[in-house]
């Protein structure tokens, strides 16, 4: 009986030896942002290359070593939360009231399972806390007080309104409520960096993340699409795994991270001509400003913006770690 059981563990092994490949693939971005390059300082650019770079190289290791694309778009978002240099997590602006309202939502391209969160306050990383309602909840969005009560039911770190104060997002703050002369003003100072990651694993599986503090002086309450599962996130091993930043409301409206994955799945188009039909044509003819990173399930990777500037890099089994900020600048 244990010889039997001893073979039947080596042929699992076997078969899961055979399953794995050598070809992974990663792709993050740090956000589309309206700001004009002759005003991107290069104290700015310098840091943020480094830390888009330093994200890419660690992930990319685990990648290497088996890691699952899950455990990968988590780990490289929950580093740009933490970042200063980022609209997410420590990062994030204020909305009218001058507090922060993070969001995130995270996809298992091979199960279709996602985990999602909205408006909620004080927790240091939405997207671990994304992946736990994913996991550990029969439900795909919480929002508000139930999603903070339940980051502290989980014993996730959550945090003071002095954590996510940086001098840049107060200033912004500022200038935009100056500006703000009409109820429905645009509320966008420029600095978008909405934090995203999709990631191709050696067992073929794909998965997306993304994570945000929404729109400078947005209303309290407001909700973007970084957490709505198939505006700004997507992943399905039948396609690719997008990621999406700019203004949300467009990307919600035009369902552009599923459309973007439907048209690669159904229609037959590669990744950069659906990118640019739903973000370029739709998207864009709407008024929307962004862009979006994809990995489709061969391992390409790209990432396209209608915006003059946008933070992302990538990094595949064969080809090393790359940045890029600018609209022309190869990826």
């Amino acid at each position: 009986m244990a010889v039997k059981r001893r073979r039947a563990r080596a042929l699992i092994g076997l078969k899961r030896a055979r399953a794995r490949s050598a070809c992974w693939s990663l792709v993050v971005h740090g956000g589309a942002s309206t700001i004009r390059p002759s005003v991107l300082q290069p104290a700015r650019e310098a840091a943020v290359r480094a830390a888009l770079a330093a994200v890419l190289d660690d992930v990319a290791k685990a990648l290497a070593s088996g890691a699952p694309s899950l455990d990968a778009v988590e780990t490289a978002v929950r580093r740009l939360e933490d970042s200063p240099l980022f609209n997410a997590g420590k990062g994030a602006v204020f909305n009218s009231h001058g507090e922060h309202e993070l969001e995130a939502a995270i996809m298992d391209g091979r199960t279709l399972e996602a985990g999602a969160v909205a408006a909620v306050r004080g927790v240091k990383n939405p997207v671990v806390l994304a992946r736990r309602v994913m996991e550990r909840t029969p439900h795909v969005y919480l929002q508000g007080e139930g999603a903070l009560a339940f980051a502290r039911a989980e014993g996730l770190e959550i945090m003071t309104p002095d954590y996510f104060w940086t001098e840049e997002c107060w200033s912004s703050f500022k200038e935009a409520r100056l500006a703000a002369t009409a109820r429905r003003s645009a509320v966008d100072s420029g600095s978008g960096e909405t934090v995203g990651a999709v990631a191709l694993d050696r067992y073929g599986n794909l998965a997306a993340a993304t994570s945000t503090g929404g729109m400078t002086n947005k209303m309290p309450g407001r909700v973007g699409d970084s957490s709505v599962i198939g505006a700004g996130t997507y992943a399905s091993n039948a396609s690719c795994a997008v990621s999406c930043t700019g203004h949300g409301e467009y990307f919600i409206r035009a369902a552009a991270a599923r459309d973007i994955c439907a048209r690669i799945e159904y229609a037959g188009n590669d990744a950069r001509a659906a990118v640019q039909a739903v973000l370029g044509r739709r998207v864009g003819r709407l008024g929307g400003r962004g862009g979006a990173i994809l990995v489709d399930r061969a391992g390409h990777v790209l990432a396209w913006a209608n915006t003059d500037v946008m933070y992302r890099g990538a990094v595949t089994h064969k080809t090393p770690v790359r940045t890029a900020i600018y609209r022309r600048e190869p990826l």
